[in-house]
């Protein structure tokens, strides 16, 4: 149907008396021989479906409102709205249903609300009794007239009749004739009883009323009765604060007056609501649901009337765009924006995308890189803001738009890289906005809202791009902040950690970060997997064990235990290989006796470990730390350990050796692996097919689950994918040997040496507590080595 007269928006209330868009139709009326009953039905535009059918019952209370809006109920807390995009169209379809109902189409609204107690009261009421006789409006008769008004609130007939009675009469513009009068005179006395009658008649809660009030002439004589509040000592200053100091900035002249009317009308009622009046729930509910209403459809009106107006909105990103725009200027376009995406929520969704669509077209994007880069506070939080409503509504549209900026851009501008340096840069102590920011980044980063079906590629490609071009950016501070110095540390020396940062605010954006890479180890396997042991980057996150913090501290244990909760091999033998359980277990134990949340967290890992029997880790932890565990008897989780141990032990004597050649073999392919990794970082694809270990292939095994492109394959690097990193005792060990300790930089030109099993046994236990008796008890290790399958490679450090 293209006659646009009978064109509708659909709105239902819903239980946070919010309007809900249900969609854009056509509405018509439709009488059924059969049932014997008249029905309006809204078809849908998009796809021809029934989007409402509603018989028009001959008790229902239908309003018109504004001209184009037609509301009523269809059961109890169950409102529906009909907004027309023609005044002819609501008058048509009102028409018809006060025929319907024998109502005259004249009335705005064709029933009288009433309660059961006062129906009996009122059906016998003959018709010419339906309007209130209100009192003269003059100042002797103010009492009068504010006692008339408070006493109807409680009655939902009386309200609809006084109601009736004001509007008819033209009563409200004399009472406000009077409030001039009033005020000019000082009749305090009078100014209070105003304030009462204004204050009532907005909770009479009808449109027509609020037409009269909030129209140009009349609005700011509303503004001013609301002032004098009788419990105030002095009266309020609204209208000066909306008439200097709220100021219209027109960024682009609005040639339209119906429009720029629109807007301040809006404003002046949105303070109102917001400013003037008490708190909603203060009163009965629903006692201001009609005033948001006519706020709601306000912003809807505007919101469309500017979206159709292209050449404000062109004028509008030129400017935006204009490297010659002043900053002030600059940051009035933002803040205009900001507002016009906020309205644009009031919009029906498939509005709403057009909406959006039109302004990427124009390129609010590329334009937010040039905000977001600017070193005003305003600027950025506004930016923010849009980029907020950009990501919530479209995340894919978003992703799009960041794939295609490599070909033109350096990654120091890339609009996520700018994204990820003001969440690092936050300068707020609370980080309010980098705790936003990370939010944004983690519905961008996240696989569940991305096009899988629409576009398989989106996931592999976008990853792909994030760990290649924005990944760096993100775990910068982190890597900064847990950057080994070179220490000479002799035996027996303090145990010395230069890195975990005391600066309260760093520690929250650290915090921050481990949150986001958690995140990634959950969601991302191949991508996240590959990052982390190029980077040894679990090693570094494991330095802030130490922190002062303590939340800090659970930050990089929890990122630990996800890595371990996804019971993955590879992952292992990289906990194992790095020593890595050394700074968790030296956290528990500088913990002490206190029970607390960290000692609470570390437990937890350790019985996980063992309740799920993840026997690389098992072993591995009984061999190098049992001694300074075994002390620990408020909770069984270790001794249970070394039972698992111990009962693995049992059956590899048995002869059950499946386990054993597993192992055996799974170390054997991460030597193959290991020895490949001198290779060149930007290795052929045919090199690497040919010193291709079982580690690869389960690598690209992975990839094909994440439809990775074959061009993302590892790169492989002159120094392995990731080092070993011991304690300072292990590292004295191995520089004993003539190993040194590799950097902590995945580009140092050596490759890492893992020390003999025997010696991280031993070192293991010396980096963690200084026993008296070391000297005999190492030698006792050494002499059950021999005999110990602990120290066999399969299980091994």
């Amino acid at each position: 149907m293209s006659d646009t007269r009978r064109r509708v928006k659909l709105y239902t209330l819903n239980e946070d008396r919010q309007w809900e868009d249900r969609g854009t139709g056509h509405v018509s009326c439709s009488y059924e021989d059969t049932e014997k009953e008249t029905s309006l039905t809204v078809t849908a535009e998009s796809d021809g479906s029934l989007l409402l059918e509603s018989k028009i019952n001959t008790s229902t209370a239908y309003q018109k409102q504004q001209d184009t809006l037609i509301v009523w109920s269809e059961a109890e807390n169950y409102d529906l709205a009909l907004s027309f995009q023609e005044k002819v169209g609501c008058d048509e379809i009102w028409e018809k249903i006060c025929q319907v109902q024998g109502k005259d189409p004249s009335v705005e609204i064709t029933q009288d609300p009433i309660d059961e107690s006062e129906e009996e009261r009122f059906e016998e009421m003959p018709e010419t009794a339906h309007l209130v006789e209100l009192p003269p409006c003059e100042p002797e008769r103010l009492e009068e007239i504010a006692e008339l008004v408070t006493s109807v609130l409680s009655s939902p007939i009386r309200r609809e009749k006084l109601a009736l009675a004001l509007v008819s009469t033209g009563y409200i513009r004399k009472l406000l004739q009077l409030f001039r009068t009033c005020e000019d005179s000082e009749h305090r006395e009078g100014l209070h009883h105003l304030y009462e009658i204004v204050r009532g008649v907005l909770f009479l809660n009808k449109a027509t009323l609020f037409e009269v009030m909030f129209s140009d002439d009349c609005i700011m004589d509303v503004v001013g009765c609301l002032e004098y509040d009788p419990a105030l000592v002095q009266p309020k200053r609204h209208r000066e604060f909306l008439t200097k100091t709220a100021k219209f900035k027109e960024v682009i002249p609005i040639t339209d007056s119906e429009l720029r009317q629109k807007i301040h009308q809006t404003y002046r009622v949105q303070y109102i609501q917001d400013i003037i009046l008490p708190t909603p729930s203060v009163f009965e509910e629903n006692f201001l649901s009609t005033l948001s209403s006519f706020i709601f459809f306000n912003k809807v009106e505007i919101v469309s009337m500017l979206q159709e107006d292209e050449k404000f909105l062109t004028e509008v990103f030129a400017q935006l765009t204009d490297e010659a725009t002043e900053d002030d200027k600059r940051r009035e376009l933002v803040n205009f924006f900001k507002e016009f995406c906020a309205f644009s929520q009031t919009l029906q969704p498939q509005n709403r995308d057009a909406f959006f669509k039109t302004l990427a077209n124009l390129g609010i994007l590329p334009a937010l890189e040039i905000v977001m880069g600017m070193d005003d506070v305003q600027v950025k939080a506004a930016a923010t803001d849009i980029f907020s409503y950009l990501v919530e509504f479209s995340p894919s549209m978003v992703r799009e738009f960041v794939m295609q900026e490599p070909q033109q851009a350096d990654d120091d501008v890339l609009l996520i890289n700018v994204v990820i340096k003001q969440m690092i840069c936050d300068s707020d102590p609370e980080l309010g906005g980098a705790v936003q920011l990370m939010g944004l980044l983690r519905t961008l980063i996240d696989p569940e809202n991305m096009l899988a079906p629409a576009s398989k590629a989106e996931k592999s490609e976008f990853l792909s791009f994030f760990y290649k071009y924005c990944m760096h950016v993100l775990t910068a501070p982190l890597l900064a902040n847990t950057a080994e110095e070179d220490q000479d540390l002799s035996e027996g020396s303090a145990r010395v950690n230069p890195v975990c940062p005391d600066n309260f605010q760093t520690a929250q954006l650290l915090a921050l970060i481990l949150e986001l890479l958690t995140f990634c180890v959950e969601h991302h396997t191949y991508h996240i997997k590959n990052y982390i042991m190029t980077k040894d980057l679990l090693r570094r996150v494991l330095t802030l064990m130490n922190s002062k913090h303590t939340f800090l501290a659970l930050c990089a244990l929890r990122f630990m235990r996800r890595i371990i909760g996804l019971k993955d091999e590879y992952y292992n033998r990289y906990i194992v290989k790095g020593n890595l359980f050394e700074p968790v277990i030296n956290a528990l134990l500088d913990n002490g006796t206190r029970y607390n949340l960290l000692n609470s967290a570390i437990i937890e890992l350790f019985e996980f470990i063992k309740v799920e029997d993840i026997r690389s880790l098992i072993a591995h932890i009984v061999d190098n730390f049992y001694k300074a565990l075994e002390s620990i008897e408020y909770v069984q989780t270790f001794k249970g350990l070394k039972g698992r141990y111990e009962q693995e032990k049992e059956r590899q004597s048995r002869g059950l050796s499946r386990y054993r050649r597993d192992a055996r073999s799974f170390e054997e392919d991460e030597d193959m692996w290991l020895n490949d990794d001198e290779e060149e970082e930007d290795v052929s694809d045919t090199g690497f097919e040919k010193s291709k270990s079982d580690y690869g292939k389960f690598m690209e095994s992975e990839k094909a689950k994440e439809s990775q492109d074959k061009e993302n394959q590892p790169k492989r690097t002159t120094t392995g994918s990731f080092k070993f990193t011991f304690s300072h005792s292990a590292a004295a060990a191995n520089a004993s040997n003539g190993s040194k300790p590799p950097p902590s930089s995945s580009s140092s030109s050596s490759k890492p040496a893992a020390p003999p099993s025997g010696q991280t046994a031993r070192t293991g236990l010396v980096g963690l507590v200084d026993y008296p008796d070391d000297e005999d008890e190492e030698e006792e290790e050494d002499d059950d080595e021999e005999q110990s399958p602990r120290k066999r490679p399969r299980l091994g450090s």
